[in-house]
């Protein structure tokens, strides 16, 4: 009986596999996409069908500076990774915290959204299907930014307390393929959401 290899046997190839942090990042971000796809399925099936207002071209505004702001924060973690790749920390830092600025006014501007959607026009998850599937849709994503900033915070309080170094590169860019998925999705959610369901 013969044996079947399943290893290569010359030595002087040795096997290439991705990065541990990359494949799990890359699992993680299908596994999201398929969340969001089902929610903005389902944003786009409900729209009209409100039976009563308030209507998204009655109550919402285009969010073009928070849009502006978000989506510049990639390329600002684009820098960030590319100085830390340099050991330059000190811009590694500036970049970093220049995204999660952008990332906060993004959430701030959506807060401000949702108040007067809330007390200014009445529309609740519970007014009409509009209601639901906007705070559902638009809230998903700005759970994602939250927990995004939360783990960018992080990783500042470690670069200002001198714990992340050139050695930990492909940790960052693991982390910003994150915020890159985030900025992604948004571009998906605004379309659908202030664009065609309007």
């Amino acid at each position: 009986m013969s044996t079947i290899s399943l290893v290569p046997l010359t030595p002087d190839q040795p096997l290439d596999l991705p990065s541990r942090g990359r494949v799990g990042m890359l699992s993680l971000i299908i596994g999201e996409s398929a969340i969001f796809t089902i929610f903005v399925v389902a944003y786009v099936f409900y729209i009209g069908k409100s039976l009563y207002g308030p209507t998204p071209a009655q109550v919402l505004e285009v969010p073009i500076f928070n849009t502006v702001c978000l989506l510049s924060s990639s390329f600002f973690i684009w820098l960030a990774e590319g100085s830390i790749e340099k050991n330059r920390m000190r811009r590694f830092l500036l970049w970093w915290s220049t995204t999660i600025c952008l990332g906060i006014v993004f959430l701030v501007g959506t807060a401000r959204e949702w108040l007067k959607l809330i007390y200014h026009d009445g529309l609740t998850i519970r007014t009409n299907l509009f209601g639901t599937t906007f705070y559902s849709l638009v809230g998903l994503h700005a759970t994602h930014v939250v927990v995004g900033l939360l783990m960018l915070l992080l990783v500042l309080v470690f670069t200002l307390t001198g714990h992340v170094k050139e050695s930990h590169t492909e940790r960052i860019q693991v982390l910003a393929l994150y915020w890159h998925f985030v900025d992604a999705v948004w571009v998906v959610v605004f379309t659908v959401v202030y664009i065609i369901g309007r």
